[in-house]
């Protein structure tokens, strides 16, 4: 099945040479999304597959400062935003499309949805994101890994012992307590999600089961994905 993308692609980019496959976990921070990658990719490579795993700030044109602006707290939304639009156009053109032209399965600890849905609930225009990120190829699958926002801030507590500022959505002062602003934003972000699951055709997987359940439903639908796609 050739490769698409939502609106226009990067420049001199032909889809049909674009043979591998992409595959999306999606889900907050606490979610179990990188635990889950980690299994696909030694069951993937144990199948024959050489594989690729890419995520948020791992661009090497940006990351580390993208890491380091965030640490003060203090950047405005769009500039948020746009540093997260760079990481990922950076990631897609230098390791994404490669990967996939060589046949790799590239395994991505979340996309561009997580990206769209936090400058959404931050009061960005959805159309303008829609654009901004419509250089975005089409997976083969996205699955969202959904956990109560309860259970995230206790996994998230007993892991680190502490709540991340962004991740609270603390920006947008929807309460003095950070637990209860964690509470509020997670709610909004999942709200965001079920709005864009429509458009963008999620597999919602409820990610409060045992990793290995979890592991097992996502080799059952990968499976017949990569074996219809050879």
């Amino acid at each position: 099945m050739s490769k698409r993308f939502y609106v226009e692609g990067l420049p001199g980019v032909a889809p049909e040479e674009l043979g591998g496959w992409l595959i999306v976990i999606e889900g907050a921070d606490g979610s179990g999304r990188s635990t889950q990658i980690g299994l696909l990719k030694n069951w993937l490579e144990q199948q024959g597959h050489a594989c690729v795993d890419v995520g948020l700030k791992r661009s090497e044109l940006v990351a580390p400062e993208l890491e380091d602006a965030k640490q003060g707290n203090v950047l405005s939304p769009i500039t948020l935003s746009l540093f997260y639009a760079t990481d990922f156009a950076d990631q897609l053109e230098n390791r994404i499309l490669p990967a996939l032209r060589s046949g790799f399965v590239v395994l991505a600890d979340r996309y561009i949805y997580t990206l769209m849905a936090r400058d959404i609930v931050r009061g960005a225009d959805r159309a303008w994101i829609e654009s901004v990120y419509g250089i975005a190829l089409i997976p083969d699958a996205v699955f969202y890994l959904k956990v109560s926002p309860q259970e995230l801030a206790r996994r998230t507590l007993e892991k680190t012992g502490t709540l991340d500022y962004w991740e609270s959505g603390m920006d947008l002062h929807l309460s003095r307590s950070i637990y209860d602003c964690f509470l509020a934003y997670q709610r909004r972000m999942q709200q965001e999600y079920e709005r864009m699951r429509a458009s963008y055709g999620f597999e919602v997987l409820p990610g409060q089961r045992s990793p290995r359940s979890i592991q097992r439903e996502l080799r059952t639908r990968i499976g017949p994905i990569l074996e219809r796609s050879a």
